[in-house]
């Protein structure tokens, strides 16, 4: 597998007008990056699309080196930004951005969208977002838009995209936004817990299986978060004492193990592990479930937003904002601070087994560079 800096360097020498290699070869032999998703690493696509799952607006954006709302639902960096610093390369831009463009492209690009899930009727709340098999389409449309950058070299184009490391992000919104988004929702009705988990475990190999077959090689899935510890969850479900929701965690306990049983079955049909399984919900639990022993002061009350545990409703610009966001695990009813994103990456990173399976991201980089030296 060939690095995208390395493929491109290669391709200068048929295509000398495009870019100088040796700029390439200084900024060092980065990857492309893919990411597919929900809000947990939407980048700012929904700020292209007349949805209210939006970030744009302070104090989102509050600790972002700009200090400005990027559509990212963060008080600054999430996880593909933490990620993408790891690889030594800039943040991958959305795929809506009128800034992807030119070398830009060969860098990757973010497909999330917030309000997603692994179904299609999950988010139809948000009205215009980018639902995962959009998200799949677009990420072929970005192939055709590489390949005739590279004047047509589909060979190069395919390189670029088997050497990516690829994150995808989704489920938790097919709990939180759709079977447990109103009493006897559709859902609900139509499906037992049980029965819903498997369902949505097979939906979501079909679509790791598209990601497959569009040439994706190294694919980080991340499982549910601890849905039911989320503030939004405390507040909305009346935890008097900072209890998270035995219900939705009943939930995530039924569908990860399924999920990590799903990958090991496409990782031994393929023959490679091409597909690794993030356990987010360990990741979350170990400073939720002792917070101080992570710096935090509190992983219960939502750094920004209203109501019991900061929870109720979005974080505006009239919301209440804690003075010291690196305290707080939450930044608002849902998501993580970007210091607790980074605990988060620390476990991608050197994770045993119980966090990654079955190698973690500093394996796979290591393992990958060596592969790819020994192809060169």
């Amino acid at each position: 597998m060939l690095p995208a800096a390395i493929a491109w360097c290669l391709l200068q020498l048929l295509h000398p007008s495009l870019v100088v290699c040796q700029q390439q070869q200084a900024a060092g032999a980065t990857r492309a990056f893919f990411v597919f998703g929900d809000s947990l690493v939407d980048s700012g696509n929904n700020n292209y699309l007349a949805t209210t799952a939006r970030a744009d607006s302070p104090p989102y954006g509050i600790d972002y080196p700009t200090h400005r709302a990027t559509g990212r639902f963060s008080n600054g960096r999430n996880v593909p930004d933490i990620i993408s610093e790891y690889l030594g390369a800039e943040p991958v831009l959305p795929y809506l951005s009128p800034h992807l463009d030119g070398r830009k492209l060969l860098g990757g690009a973010n497909f999330a969208s917030a309000g997603v899930g692994i179904l299609n009727d999950t988010g139809i709340q948000f009205a215009n977002i980018i639902r995962i098999q959009k998200q799949l389409r677009y990420f072929q449309q970005y192939q055709s838009r590489v390949r005739r950058l590279l004047a047509g070299d589909g060979d190069a184009t395919a390189r670029l995209v088997r050497g990516a490391l690829v994150l995808i992000t989704l489920g938790g919104n097919d709990f939180i936004n759709n079977y447990y988004l109103v009493p006897f929702s559709a859902r609900s009705r139509e499906m037992a817990l049980p029965d819903y988990v498997r369902y949505l475990v097979a939906e979501y190999a079909k679509i790791l299986r598209q990601l497959h077959g569009m040439g994706a090689r190294r694919v980080l899935v991340t499982g549910s978060g601890p849905l039911g510890c989320a503030p939004a969850e405390l507040a909305l479900r009346g935890s008097r004492a900072g209890e998270c929701d035995a219900e939705l965690q009943r939930a995530a306990a039924l569908y990860n193990p399924q999920l990590v049983d799903m990958i090991r079955g496409l990782n031994a049909d393929i023959g490679a592990d091409v597909f690794v399984a993030v356990n987010a919900y360990r990741m979350h639990m170990d400073f939720i479930s002792d917070p101080a022993a992570y710096g935090f002061v509190t992983s219960k009350v939502a750094c920004c937003g209203q109501g019991p545990y900061n929870g109720v409703g979005r974080c505006t610009a009239a919301s209440s904002v804690c003075p010291d966001r690196s305290v707080y695990a939450f930044w608002d009813n849902f998501h993580p601070t970007e210091r607790a994103n980074r605990i988060i990456v620390s476990q991608f990173m050197d994770g045993t087994q119980e966090y990654m399976h079955p190698i973690n991201l500093t394996t796979i980089l290591a393992v990958d560079a060596a592969a790819a030296a020994t192809f060169n």
